[in-house]
């Protein structure tokens, strides 16, 4: 079900709380905040927020070197999940300027996969 409420914006210090909330609730070795801050201040950094009702309900990151994007995280509140918030952040980044972009994904974890299958990636391996 998309959540018809959905606004993406660059993420910004006054999110970090709530990121940061994010990471320790989605991730078993969640990024600390430090680590969250920094990618801030990084040019090759692009990492956003997205917001329902004002409230943080996902955040993505993806790093882009020389036209080649690397998603680093992507991840939304439990009771925000298969509302669409994933796929309006995913768009929202495939508006940069990148000639490819790759991620990697545990191959158990089904909604991610079929998240990006929607996207039309594609399977180059497994690590």
């Amino acid at each position: 079900m998309m959540h018809t409420d959905i606004k993406i914006v660059k993420m910004s210090p006054d999110h970090m709380d709530a990121v940061e909330e994010l990471e320790n609730t989605c991730f078993s070795h969640p990024w600390c905040r430090k680590d969250l801050e920094n990618q801030l201040t990084l040019d090759t950094s692009h990492f956003l927020v997205a917001l329902v009702d004002g409230n943080v309900a996902g955040y993505m990151g993806v790093q882009i070197f020389s036209g080649e994007g690397y998603v680093t995280n992507i991840a939304t509140f439990p009771h925000y999940r298969r509302r669409g918030i994933a796929k309006a952040l995913m768009c929202e980044a495939l508006k940069n300027d990148m000639d490819f972009l790759t991620l990697e994904v545990r191959p158990s974890n089904t909604p991610a996969i079929e998240l990006y299958n929607s996207f039309d990636f594609e399977n180059m391996g497994i690590r």
